[in-house]
């Protein structure tokens, strides 16, 4: 019942912001005229629930649920990597009614199987207080499947579900949580660092805070070396204060690629750095299009695991 009402509800959406708008578009284009005759229009609105029902069922249940793979090579022009080093990213997997913790070990599995060197996530994860403390245990499960470990960044909805518990679980893992910091890796001649989110929604203030969040993450690392840096944020206009400063890559998500788009372009383009890779100088950021949903409903943009190997 719950399903059918999803069903429903996602295609009667799809058919009020895709559907009708694309069919005028496209008969305006096409200077067809209107068809006035009620009765002609009548025969062909049966057509409509038939359509509303498969543009629903498609995007709750077949794209939502087909994660698929993107890889990309990024030049590190500075060194500092292992030959063929590789990391993978997931974000906003939001714990909840459309992802469990039995959902995240499949596909931390997948990864794992896949051998990259390193897994990031860049934040809401943790979206389910019931679900939250299982979902630490599931990462530190995967530790060991990861040569250079598990790495965490803060998002806006750990804020909602109780951040300083899922801190705390975090805690008591081998995941390399970083909040408003860097940590040169372990055995490696580069660093990895991370911001929290910014918790404001007065412009002028948010874009203070983003930057002083990531003055704290960088101090740490000398000049000459923040091309040797990958930074984890959530919001991806963190991407133009790291390049800025100099940092080879940064990671991001917090958008979901906007759910809806076309020919791979997002349809509802509502933030400056909606998905795919950005390039600012020599430097590059990331926008992940997401692996769960804050609305059970994906078309033309699939979840992901984005590879990066860095070269």
């Amino acid at each position: 019942m719950i399903k059918m009402f999803w069903v429903v509800f996602i295609g009667a959406l799809v058919l009020v912001l895709l559907v009708i708008p694309g069919a005028i578009i496209w008969r305006r284009a096409m200077k067809i005229p209107l068809d006035t005759d009620r009765r002609r229009f009548l025969k062909k609105a049966a057509a409509y629930p038939v359509g509303l029902v498969a543009a629903g069922t498609y995007g709750s249940q077949y794209e939502r649920c087909h994660t698929v793979d993107n890889r990309y090579t990024i030049k590190a022009e500075a060194g500092g990597f292992p030959a063929g080093f590789r990391l993978a990213q997931i974000s906003d997997v939001h714990l909840g009614r459309f992802f469990d913790n039995e959902d995240l070990r499949q596909l931390l599995a997948r990864i794992a199987a896949d051998g990259p060197d390193m897994l990031v996530i860049t934040g809401d994860l943790f979206d389910d207080e019931r679900l939250n403390p299982g979902a630490a245990r599931v990462l530190e499960d995967f530790v060991d499947a990861f040569p250079d470990g598990i790495w965490f960044c803060l998002g806006n909805h750990e804020h909602f579900r109780g951040v300083e518990k899922i801190q705390a679980d975090l805690a008591k893992t081998r995941v390399h949580a970083l909040y408003n910091k860097a940590v040169k890796v372990p055995g490696r001649d580069f660093w990895l660092a991370g911001v929290d989110y910014p918790m404001l929604r007065e412009e002028k203030k948010f874009q203070q805070l983003k930057a002083k969040f990531t003055e704290n993450a960088l101090a740490d690392i000398p000049a000459e070396e923040r091309p040797r840096t990958i930074l984890l944020a959530h919001h991806p206009e963190f991407i133009d204060d790291a390049a800025a400063a100099g940092v080879l890559l940064t990671l991001t998500g917090h958008t979901h690629g906007c759910q809806f788009g076309v020919l791979g372009l997002p349809l509802f383009p509502v933030f400056k750095y909606n998905r795919g890779l950005v390039k600012k100088g020599t430097s590059y950021g990331y926008v992940h299009s997401g692996n769960g949903s804050w609305f059970p409903c994906r078309i033309g943009c699939p979840p992901e695991i984005a590879y990066f190997t860095i070269q």
